[in-house]
């Protein structure tokens, strides 16, 4: 559960944005999305390996 302090003379609409803050910080929503299902460790590191080379290709074109 997500506890944020408030102070009394502290409007909703700024409660409300630090609650969405917090909420994203700690990651529920891409847990929930990780946890819908279930995906091998080698189907994981696959993945990250064709992330991480896209991200250094994309990289060296902007470079060069």
């Amino acid at each position: 559960m997500i506890y944020i302090s408030i102070k009394d003379s502290e409007n909703l609409d700024k409660a409300l944005k630090k609650y969405k803050k917090k909420f994203e910080k700690i990651g529920v929503v891409k847990e929930l999305r990780v946890r819908q299902a279930f995906e091998k460790k080698s189907v994981t590191r696959r993945m990250e390996l064709r992330r991480a080379a896209y991200r250094e290709q994309v990289q060296r074109e902007h470079a060069g």
